[in-house]
């Protein structure tokens, strides 16, 4: 099994309303996102690749598009959670990409979020 990952990041704000009010998620407050996409695959393409890292454009572009410098309780149907924010990347890719098997979403350096099905 070949895997690959490549990651990217944004700026954004969140605020999570389920929470109790005395918690320090509950205000609104914003994060540098670290998102890694992770692919792979059993056999290499023509080229060598499990996927060629160019290709992911896509991913790129929509994240500058929709995520970046936004309040993502407006773009993210559910609580904006890291785990959520994994899911929703996830399954907003994979029928474009088929050897993505997870997405890892960090908030900061110390903790993460991978979301697999």
């Amino acid at each position: 099994m070949y895997k690959i990952s490549k990651n990217f990041s944004f700026s954004a704000s969140h605020q999570l309303n389920q929470l109790d009010k005395d918690h320090p998620c509950a205000r609104m407050h914003g994060h540098n996102y670290a998102v890694g996409f992770h692919l792979k695959s059993e056999t290499l393409d023509a080229y060598g690749f499990v996927k060629d890292y160019k290709s992911l454009h896509s991913v790129q572009q929509f994240i500058d598009d929709n995520l970046d410098h936004r309040h993502l309780n407006d773009v993210i149907p559910e609580h904006p959670t890291s785990e959520n924010i994994a899911r929703f990347l996830y399954n907003r890719f994979k029928p474009e990409i088929p050897e993505l098997y997870a997405v890892e979403v960090c908030e900061t350096p110390q903790t993460s979020c991978v979301y697999e099905p």
